[in-house]
């Protein structure tokens, strides 16, 4: 699972700087989650294949999160794009998207979709053969969702030293590996268990942003492998968080901690601050696992 900040900062973009958007590798598949301006320079100078990108997922309807999202529809398009572009995003974003395409005599010649959410309980959004994606409801100023991203659990490990000890038919492998037993012609059941080990274990990534103090979200972020949670302020500045539906340092990683997550990314820094490194200091007085953020950074768990 790797994680790819092109940008995670409030507000406006600055000359080294970038509003919210990042990429997330997992199971063979390339997530776009937010789409601030600035992001498709962000996928170049990263190296990420946008042909490969066939998934947008949108938090809300703030210009921070997703004002890039036409330019890059339409570099889809000039780019010759034949695949299918889904977005999901909240009610308004089709509007927002297809009044602009529509102004600018810019229709995609591929297949465009989007999946409008408007659900303030946590949904599945997305499922195939090896990944579900579900929202998680956040607390802003106006209707915003996270994103949980979680691999499927695969096939049992053959245990070849172990399965080369019977006549077993190759046939069977397949079948073994989904976790069955065998069954000899002399009716000897050899137990699953002797033949396989566990799968690796599943990876999980939980986006949220933008969101005040919450602790109704913990559950959907138990155990995650890694939390990007929004730490929008330092301790100083506590008292904006409630009116702007933001979070500090500190209180990321009191979610973190009780959530009970293996990592902490934290993100969505106000611009009023010089030095990103205060935010970790004041998430570490709370929990251990803490990574810093910033533009360009690449996370591999």
């Amino acid at each position: 699972m790797k994680i790819t900040i092109l940008g995670c900062y409030s507000a406006t973009p600055r000359t080294f700087t970038n509003p919210t958007s990042q990429v997330l590798e997992i199971n063979n598949h390339i997530f776009l989650i937010d789409c601030g301006e600035g992001t498709q320079v962000e996928l170049r100078r990263n190296k990420i294949k946008f042909s490969r990108i066939n998934h947008i997922f949108i938090s809300h309807l703030h210009g921070d999160h997703f004002f890039g999202l036409v330019g890059l529809v339409s570099t889809f398009r000039m780019l010759n794009r034949e695949n299918p572009l889904h977005i999901y995003g909240p009610k308004g974003i089709k509007e927002a998207i297809t009044l602009q395409l529509k102004l600018s005599n810019s229709w995609t010649d591929y297949p465009l979709h989007f999946h409008e959410l408007t659900n303030s309980d946590s949904e599945l959004i997305f499922e195939d053969d090896k990944v579900v994606v579900r929202t998680i409801p956040l607390q802003h100023r106006i209707y915003c969702n996270g994103f949980l991203f979680q691999e499927k659990s695969g096939d049992r490990k053959l245990l070849m030293s172990k399965v080369l000890n019977y006549d077993i038919d190759k046939a069977y492998y397949k079948s073994i590996k989904k976790g069955k037993d065998v069954i000899m012609s002399d009716g000897t059941i050899i137990p699953n268990t002797e033949l396989t080990d566990d799968p690796a274990p599943v990876k999980s990534y939980a986006f949220c942003s933008d969101t005040r103090y919450d602790e109704d979200k913990i559950p959907l972020l138990n155990e995650v492998t890694a939390l990007y949670h929004e730490s929008t302020f330092l301790e100083s500045h506590k008292h904006l968080c409630y009116k702007t539906g933001h979070s500090t340092a500190i209180e990321a990683a009191t979610i973190a901690k009780k959530a009970k997550v293996q990592n902490l990314i934290l993100g969505h820094y106000s611009t009023r601050y010089d030095n990103i490194e205060q935010f970790k200091d004041e998430a570490l007085t709370v929990f251990d696992q803490v990574e810093i953020g910033d533009d360009g950074k690449v996370f591999e768990f």
